[in-house]
């Protein structure tokens, strides 16, 4: 007898967590589960997209200034290599 009582009672509660499970998969497929789920999808997409950019817009400042500096348009390099008209800037003549 108590063995039977085990097995109801053991199968009541197979049962309660079976319905509990196929409620929750039933509210994800109706109409406000579907929105829900997509709302969470977009944000953590959107997310990501700003934290690309950000990441991007980093990256080109970084880039820009060592272009900057390499191509000599960081103003540092004016001075040093300014050369007035007229002279050579220690430079042999062209000769020809």
């Amino acid at each position: 007898m108590t063995r039977r009582l085990v097995y109801i009672a053991f199968g009541a509660a197979v049962g309660v967590l079976v319905v509990q499970r196929a409620t929750k998969a039933a509210k994800r497929f109706t109409p406000a589960g579907v929105q829900s789920s997509l709302a969470d999808s977009f944000s953590g997409l959107t997310d990501a997209v700003r934290d690309f950019t950000a990441e991007l817009k980093v990256a080109m400042a970084e880039r820009e200034e060592e272009l900057r500096s390499v191509l000599g348009l960081d103003g540092s390099h004016d001075v040093v290599d300014y050369v007035p008209p007229g002279e050579t800037g220690g430079l042999e003549p062209d000769v020809r």
